[in-house]
């Protein structure tokens, strides 16, 4: 597709302060004082022009509504130019409705099994999800049809892990800005540090018993 952009375009463009990028795509949590106001937004949001041809994800609740879209083709899943105009509209209606954005309450979860042979395990977390595979990488990714369960993505392990760690680890999806309190806080509950030579794309954190949480964001992708 053409109108594909990187992260690092998405956070230059003009008028996307509101958002960060997860493993959903842009995001944004708008604060709102009641259960009402949040329903109000969301009618606002769906009498954009154009909103059927790119339809975003949409959480509604008594005191915010969380905002995420992404492009997702047979050949495509990222970010580009009709999302950054999509987030600009999104933000001047809730700039209009004297909404506050608060990006240190955005985060995702991503879900990822290990599996020396992923095509033998694939099928199982299809069926018991209720899933389907991601267009754009079918062999390994997984994806909740009805946009509300986290992802999952299937890890190939050379072998199993011999330090006692379970074969699945959670990916929680944090704005940049979030990652380095999100890390001492856990480091600071017990967790230690397994992996951090990926950073800033993603630190590998443990508990006491060996099962394995990433911070990750879209730094360094």
């Amino acid at each position: 597709m053409n109108d594909s952009i990187s992260p690092k375009q998405f956070y230059e463009a003009e008028g996307v302060t509101d958002w960060r990028l997860t493993s959903e795509g842009a995001t944004a949590f708008f604060r709102t004082r009641s259960f009402t106001e949040s329903a109000r937004f969301v009618q606002a949001i769906s009498e954009l022009p154009g909103i059927e041809n790119h339809r975003p994800g949409i959480d509604i609740r008594q005191n915010g509504v969380t905002v995420h879209m992404i492009t997702y083709t047979d050949h495509y899943f990222g970010m580009s130019q009709r999302d950054v105009d999509l987030a600009r509209q999104i933000s001047a209606v809730a700039m209009k409705l004297g909404l506050i954005v608060e990006p240190s309450a955005v985060q995702s979860l991503l879900i990822i099994p290990g599996a020396t042979n992923i095509a033998q395990v694939r099928p199982f977390w299809q069926a018991v999800l209720g899933y389907e595979p991601r267009r754009d990488s079918p062999a390994e990714d997984l994806v909740d049809p009805r946009d509300r369960g986290p992802a999952f993505w299937l890890e190939q392990m050379n072998e199993p892990r011999g330090d006692g760690g379970g074969a699945i680890h959670v990916a929680i999806w944090v704005p940049y800005e979030q990652a380095e309190s999100r890390i001492a806080a856990a480091l600071a509950a017990g967790g230690r540090m397994v992996r951090d030579e990926f950073a800033p794309s993603w630190w590998t954190l443990a508990d006491a018993a060996g099962n394995e949480a990433d911070i990750a964001t879209t730094k360094g992708r």
